[in-house]
């Protein structure tokens, strides 16, 4: 299968599952995971650096005092990789045995989102948390098979999160405090249009989502609509951030796993990260406020 596309092979790393990409503006660096290889990637001045890790990280944002926050298979995690240190905060969800975190990103006022899911994709016992500055965890939805993103609107008063594994795209509206409230669906995807996966918003208030099986990502309106499909290489793209000085390249994460040898022999970068430029700019992420 041939698939014409503008992205550019940046790191050709053969992760496993490829996720989690994050801009931090104070190294000028692009972070990103590995969760079943158990890596940890640093992208900075076209060099990769690379880090084992003890657990499974799903996502991780930087933190105003320093080193990451992270959503881990043993629960919620602070990690200085140049350090070598990983330190257990807690786990919320002591009594979902199966379950462990997978994507997640920081809020316009700082604050830690980060959703769970059943590792092995059949119950629908997956949960969306958000954790404050002063490290206190709520659990504000629940129910999703495969929680990915969310991704903020510009002015953060809107939160998008997908359950994966249903195909579908769900918006909330967000008040000042980070409550949510008003959840609908925002999109619905079928057959052969692939499975929505992690997410980022662009300068213009346009949702960015990678497609797992679906080798693409899409560019969609405030309003739901698509303008725009990027054909990716890989059949599961899996994230995507924007980075560089100017915030206009868009980074996107991969997967391997779960290929066939033939399937592997016809996307031998699978697992990769790749870059695009999309014509138009990301906005700066704040740390992590905790």
């Amino acid at each position: 299968m041939s698939h014409e596309t503008r992205a550019r092979l940046v790191a050709d790393v053969h992760a496993v599952l490829g996720e989690g990409p994050v801009w931090v503006e104070r190294e000028q660096a692009l972070y990103w995971v590995d969760i079943k290889g158990r890596e940890l990637f640093r992208l900075r001045d076209s060099r990769v650096e690379r880090w084992p890790t003890n657990v499974r990280v799903g996502s991780l944002a930087p933190r105003t005092s320093g080193g990451f926050i992270a959503g881990t298979d043993a629960g919620f995690v602070a990690i200085d990789p140049e350090e070598g240190q990983c330190e257990l905060l807690f786990d919320p969800e002591e009594d979902r045995p199966t379950n462990r975190f997978n994507d997640g990103k920081v809020d316009r006022d700082g604050r830690f989102w980060a959703g769970t899911m059943d590792d092995t994709e059949r119950a629908a016992g997956g949960a969306l948390y958000r954790l404050s500055h002063d490290l206190t965890c709520e659990r504000i939805d629940d129910g999703f098979r495969v929680t990915n993103g969310p991704a903020f609107s510009p002015d953060g008063r809107r939160m998008y999160a997908n359950d994966s594994a249903l195909q579908v795209t769900y918006a909330y509206d967000l008040s000042p405090d980070g409550t949510p409230s008003n959840r609908c669906e925002f999109a619905r995807f079928g057959d052969g249009q692939g499975y929505p996966d992690g997410m980022t918003v662009d300068r213009e208030g346009c949702l960015w989502i990678a497609f797992w099986d679906g080798w693409c990502l899409r560019r969609l309106s405030p309003e739901g609509e698509t303008l725009a499909e990027e054909r990716m290489p890989v059949a599961r793209p899996t994230s995507c951030a924007f980075g560089g000085p100017a915030l206009d390249r868009l980074y996107v994460t991969s997967a391997s796993i779960g290929l066939s040898e033939n399937e592997r022999s016809m996307q031998p970068n699978a697992g990769a990260l790749f870059m695009l430029d999309v014509g138009v700019r990301g906005i700066a992420d704040r740390p992590f406020g905790g």
